[in-house]
């Protein structure tokens, strides 16, 4: 897993963000809440039961008003409520219940009559409100299409705007719907007078029969979208018409999208015609902005149609579960790109056999598939270097006298092994950035990692505490601040990049409206989309004043643009060390592994050019003043040698590399499909065993019934 750790400062002279509450008084405030809801329930049975109109009433009222604060400021437990079973439908069903039940013991025998149309009309609310969610189910299979794209012309597929989310949301959907009813009904036991209810419950069944309708209309004939089968052929059309040569295959969840993203540019790249095939129907909306077509193939079934057509080569940035199902298809050939590269277990995974290739950096990984004897042949192993890094600026000496020096702390998360030595968060984290904002000629940049804390309470909590720790360096350094003049272009700037790039989605939009609104882009729009990204760069660092610290958490700016402004980086191990390298710039490891220096730099060869931090910080000064003063850079030969290992040769530039390797895995392709072909129709020319009724030949050598491949 590549250890990117997010992007885009935050200006920490903005309103200081709210810390999260403490776990105790999370769930107080909660018990709270429950006991509130509880008893407004309870409440509300008694008046119904002695009857009590004023208990009544005021119970109803305040389960009303608990449903706006359940719904405004505890968000949190409506998940809650619907595991246990108590979700908004049941509590809304429970309120009206016992507001019949008041009705009904609060008339006396002769008016029963009088209220029963009441009853009946609730009852057919509720009816209606059922039929609604039927509906509903079935307009949203209609609109679960097969496949679903970006960067595509869909029109074909007569896709329309989602319905209403109100319509969509069963829960939300009875409680306005409902609304007119329970107060009419409330007016009805405040005052006695049955037409306060019939004309609450008109309200609401009109308002019910409208969704029902408008939902109905969507299942007809002429206002469908395209049925399975004819989505399917026309992807098929689409492939045959676009013909892909080299594509990047993703699978994973929401918080890896970056794994994917950061082969955008040297996919998009290529003289091919690439493509980009995802499996979850999350991730279409996660990939960054491409003009690279993008189709997520949610099924195998569907996956293997890749089979016949002309695409030759999927590039793999990542392993998972799903990957197995890819791998099938004879007729593409496979690389294991991988989205970065470090001394971790992980850079050299047993599953990267199961490629035809695995392309790397530089001879480092060469070696480290070597020795861990994993299965990976060296002929397999294809050098190509890291065509993400031309953006990172080459070192252009130490800073001016009297500026700052920009130091990146850019740690990685705790992972899933436990090991205390993957992330310095949370022994180290702490001292490094006390000795850092110690001296008064340093401004900090620090960027944690997207998933710190996603496992280890105390690397989120040590997370916190380092952040506060900036705000306050910047409360007692202050200083001037750029004019408005900045804020306004970096508004400007931001504006232009969100219509380039941002989709502009109603929050009730669904995949078939989202496909329907991101069709093929336009012409030269991702040469104008890197010209705004630069330009809200350099907009972005002007905005925000030299002296002031900065946390980055945000997408923007990326990485390498932190790489840039940085003078030095201090990290852990991981593939951040690795591509700061291109940068020629000095570098430090904190080592929080409990292994003594020299055994550390044994283990973890990208450290052999980097200095060691001990987790007291007591390195941080002696680092600094190597970094202002050249001449007490030791390490800076050592760091030129180790990039060449890492990264290999600077010429001919890696972009030109990867492109390479990609050309002669096509050929590789094209070559294996002829000799494919060359077999088949021997096989065929020859008697053999006649094949049963229904099935034909396919060229994976297997036979095919019924349109589906038999293994």
């Amino acid at each position: 897993m590549r250890d990117e750790p997010g992007a885009t400062a935050v200006p920490l002279s903005l309103p200081r963000r709210r810390l999260p509450r403490p776990p105790g008084r999370r769930i107080a405030v909660k018990l709270l809440f429950l006991a509130v809801l509880a008893a407004t329930f309870a409440a509300q049975a008694v008046g119904a039961l002695m009857p009590h109109v004023p208990l009544l009433l005021a119970a109803s009222a305040g389960s009303l008003a608990a449903e706006g604060v359940l719904y405004r400021w505890q968000r949190g437990m409506v998940s809650l409520f619907a595991k246990s079973h108590a979700d908004v439908t049941v509590r809304h069903v429970l309120r009206d219940l016992l507001l019949v039940v008041g009705l009904l013991r609060l008339g006396e025998q002769h008016r029963e009559g009088v209220y029963a149309p009441l009853v009946a009309g609730l009852l057919v609310l509720y009816a209606l409100h059922w039929s609604i969610q039927a509906v509903s189910v079935l307009v949203r299979r209609t609109r679960t299409l097969p496949v679903v794209t970006r960067n595509i012309d869909t029109s074909a597929l007569r896709l329309t705007p989602a319905p209403p989310a109100l319509l969509r949301r069963p829960g939300p959907r009875l409680a306005v719907f409902g609304l007119p009813a329970t107060a009419g009904l409330l007016a009805t036991a405040a005052t006695d007078a049955p037409a306060y209810g019939v004309a609450g419950l008109a309200l609401s069944l009109g308002a019910a029969l409208t969704g029902l309708g408008a939902l109905l209309l969507r299942l007809l004939p002429g206002r469908r979208p395209a049925g399975e089968q004819e989505v399917l052929d026309w992807f098929d059309a689409w492939l045959a018409r676009y013909r892909p040569t080299v594509g990047l295959y993703f699978s994973g969840g929401a918080s890896s999208a970056y794994q994917a993203n950061m082969w955008l540019e040297p996919l998009a790249r290529l003289d091919g015609r690439p493509v980009i095939v995802l499996r979850e129907r999350h991730m279409v909306q996660r990939i960054a902005a491409t003009d690279i077509p993008v189709v997520c193939l949610p099924k195998v079934s569907t996956l293997m149609r890749l089979e016949h057509s002309t695409l030759r080569v999927l590039l793999h940035p990542s392993n998972s579960g799903k990957t197995s199902q890819v791998l099938r298809i004879p007729t593409i050939k496979h690389a294991f790109v991988n989205h970065g590269e470090s001394d971790k277990l992980s850079s050299c995974n047993p599953y990267a056999k199961a490629y035809d290739e695995v392309w790397v950096a530089g001879p480092a990984a060469r070696e480290r598939y070597a020795l861990a004897e994993v299965g990976v042949e060296d002929k397999d192993v294809v050098e190509i270097g890291r065509p993400q890094l031309d953006a990172v600026r080459p070192y252009a000496g130490p800073p001016a006298p009297g500026a700052f020096t920009t130091v990146l702390y850019a740690p990685t998360w705790e992972g899933w092994d436990g090991n205390p030595g993957n992330t310095s968060v949370v022994e180290a984290g702490e001292n490094l950035v006390r000795a850092l904002l110690a001296d008064p000629g340093v401004r900090l940049l620090y960027k944690p990692h997207p998933l710190t804390g996603s496992v280890d309470p105390r690397a989120r909590a040590a997370d916190l505490r380092i952040r506060e720790l900036v705000r306050a360096a910047n409360r007692e350094r202050g200083g001037p601040r750029p004019d408005v003049s900045a804020a306004t272009a970096l508004a400007r700037r931001a504006a232009e990049l969100d219509r380039l790039t941002a989709a502009g989605f109603r929050p009730a939009a669904d995949q078939a409206e989202r496909m329907l609104r991101q069709p093929a882009p336009e012409a030269g729009r991702a040469a104008a989309v890197r010209r705004a990204e630069a330009a809200w760069e350099e907009a972005y660092w002007a905005s925000l004043p030299g002296w002031e610290h900065q946390v980055v958490t945000d997408a923007r700016p990326p990485l390498y643009a932190c790489f840039n402004r940085a003078d030095l980086l201090i990290s852990d191990v991981s593939s951040v060390i690795s591509d700061f390298l291109a940068s020629g710039k000095p570098y430090a490891v904190a080592n929080t592994s409990g292994l003594a220096e020299d055994v550390f730099r044994k283990s973890f060869p990208t450290v052999a050019a980097a200095t060691v931090l001990e987790p007291d910080a007591s390195g941080v000064p002696a680092l600094l003043a190597a970094v202002r003063r050249p001449e007490r850079d030791e390490l800076a030969q050592e760091r030129a040698a180790l990039a060449l290992r890492l990264l290999g040769p600077a010429e001919p530039p890696s972009r030109e590399r990867f492109a390479g390797a990609v050309r002669d895995l096509c050929a590789a392709a094209g070559e294996h499909r002829t000799r494919r072909a060359e077999r088949l129709a021997a096989d065929l020319a020859v008697p053999g065993p006649r094949l049963e009724t229904g099935t034909t030949p396919l060229a994976t050598g297997g036979v095919e019934r019924a349109g589906h491949p038999v293994d």
